[in-house]
C-alpha cells in the first residue's frame, strides 16, 4: 500500500481520485446513451466531487507529478466537456431540432468540445506540478460543466429553446479561452 503515498506511483492515492472521476464520466455517458439523464447528471457530480479531493490530496500528501496532471485533464476533459456536450445534444438537440439545425447545434458542440480541448491543453502547457495560482484565467472546464447543467436545467423546465442552449454554449466555450479571471478555489 506504499505506492498509494509514492508521488513516482502512477496508482498513488490522488490517482485513484482520478480514475474515480473518470469512472463515473464514463458511466455518466452510458446512461446519457440510454436517455437515463438523472443518473447521468448524478455521476457527472460525483466525478467533480472526486476531482476536487484529488488535488487535495496530490497537496496535502505532496502526489503531484507529471501523469497526474495529465491524467486530471484527460478526467476534466471527460467529465467536464465531454458528457455536459453529449447531455445537451441527447436531451435537447436531438429532441428539438430538425435536420438543419440538428447540423448547426453539432457545429457548436464540436467548437465547445475543441474549445475545451484546448484550455485544458493550454494549462498543462502553462502550469508546474503541484501548483496552484490564485487565478484562472478563463473559465476552468469545472465551471464550464456547471454553467452547462444550469442551461440544461433552464431547457429541461423550458426555460430556454435549443436556440439560446447553442447561443449559451457559444458563450460558453468562448470564455473557456478568455481573459477572463477566475478566483481559483
Amino acid at each position: 500500500m506504499k505506492f498509494l503515498f509514492t508521488n513516482r506511483s502512477h496508482f498513488n492515492l490522488a490517482n485513484m481520485f482520478t480514475f474515480a472521476n473518470i469512472t463515473a464520466g464514463l458511466l455518466a455517458t452510458y446512461f446519457i446513451t440510454q436517455n437515463n439523464f438523472f443518473t447521468a447528471i448524478i455521476l457527472a457530480w460525483i466525478g467533480g466531487a472526486f476531482d476536487i479531493f484529488d488535488g487535495k490530496i496530490a497537496r496535502k500528501y505532496d502526489l503531484s507529478n507529471e501523469f497526474g496532471v495529465q491524467l486530471d485533464s484527460f478526467a476534466d476533459f471527460l467529465s467536464f466537456v465531454l458528457v455536459p456536450i453529449f447531455l445537451i445534444f441527447q436531451a435537447v438537440y436531438s429532441k428539438e431540432l430538425s435536420s438543419v439545425m440538428l447540423l448547426i447545434a453539432a457545429a457548436i458542440s464540436i467548437y465547445y468540445v475543441i474549445s475545451g480541448l484546448r484550455r485544458l491543453i493550454q494549462f498543462n502547457i502553462n502550469s508546474d506540478a503541484g501548483e496552484v495560482s490564485k487565478y484562472f484565467t478563463g473559465v476552468p472546464t469545472p465551471l464550464g460543466a456547471i454553467l452547462l447543467w444550469l442551461v440544461y436545467l433552464a431547457s429541461a423546465y423550458e426555460i430556454l429553446s435549443a436556440l439560446a442552449v447553442m447561443f449559451l454554449m457559444i458563450i460558453i466555450g468562448w470564455s473557456l479561452n478568455s481573459k477572463i479571471k477566475v478566483p481559483h478555489p
